[in-house]
């Protein structure tokens, strides 16, 4: 057996509106985010691995007052992503149902600490997102078919949102990709959200997310930054019903500069993986040398 990864690592798949994720509790397995971009690629891997859109690693809160616990995150490509609504709410009630925390608790990321709270009594969990950026509106776009108005906001991560009037007859991959990789975004670039207004406090949403290079089923920080786009143009006041691409609902909540995301994070099911069979390896370097 390869010394530095365990002989098997049990996991968690859950999802968020469609949104998936492979969850791992490292607690007692002592694995070095820093080796988690290429389990994220192979795991994330639809048909040669668990397949997800995310790999969220939850570790103890290592000395840390503010938090919990914390995650790290890892979009299918292996990048590191700084913030994931869909996938906090999924960390939170797992977090609770593995005695992390209780129902209402902190954990850190990459972009701050969040505020989840999980909901026994209805399944749902809601997560308080840091606090936005500005919103940055008419910023025009020349794309395929020709140039757009688009807002911009990050919500943690980043977000452009455009305004369509139909969104089911969008290219999501071909137009989204085009925003992700606008050179007004780059070098880092941004996820691309596609939104139809449906009513007041109503829209539908379709999303290209950076980092899983397609459309995903639901995004949580783009449903954020679409209410905010929505907000700012009059589209609503502070409540949001957002119909995301997998035919599930979000809610979000604007208090002013505040955020709130509310929505189903379901196990699907659970299981265990032979890191070596994937050629993977990755324990912290003290712990490697203590298993030799």
């Amino acid at each position: 057996m390869d010394q530095s990864s365990p002989e098997t690592v049990d996991f968690y798949k859950m999802q968020g509106c469609g949104n998936d994720f492979v969850l791992i509790d490292n607690r007692g397995l002592g694995l070095d985010p820093a080796a988690m971009p290429e389990w994220a690629k192979k795991l994330c891997r639809r048909a040669f691995g668990v397949g997800a859109d995310g790999l969220i690693l939850l570790d103890a809160a290592q000395g840390r007052a503010d938090v919990d616990y914390i995650w790290h995150f890892f979009n299918a490509d292996g990048s590191r992503a700084a913030m994931c609504g869909n996938g906090a709410r999924c960390a939170a009630k797992l977090a609770v149902a593995l005695g992390l925390a209780g129902p209402r608790h902190r954990f850190g990321t990459d972009a701050g600490p969040i505020e989840a709270e999980v909901f026994p009594d209805t399944g749902l969990a809601r997560v308080e997102l840091t606090r936005p950026g500005p919103l940055e509106e008419n910023v025009v776009l020349d794309l395929p078919g020709g140039s757009r108005s688009a807002s911009f906001v990050n919500t943690g991560v980043p977000h452009a949102v455009i305004f369509v009037d139909d969104a089911s007859a969008v290219n999501v991959r071909e137009l989204g990709a085009a925003v992700r990789f606008h050179a007004r975004f780059a070098p880092a670039g941004t996820n691309a959200n596609f939104v139809q207004a449906a009513g007041p406090g109503r829209l539908i949403l379709r999303t290209y997310e950076r980092g899983v290079e397609d459309e995903t089923h639901a995004c949580g920080t783009g449903a954020c930054a679409a209410a905010l786009a929505a907000r700012a143009r009059g589209l609503g006041g502070d409540d949001y019903a957002v119909r995301t691409s997998g035919g599930e609902t979000l809610r979000v909540s604007l208090q002013g500069d505040r955020v709130f995301l509310t929505g189903a994070a379901d196990t699907v099911f659970t299981g265990a993986f032979s890191p070596g069979a994937l050629g993977l390896s990755g324990l912290r370097a003290g712990l490697a040398r203590e298993g030799a």
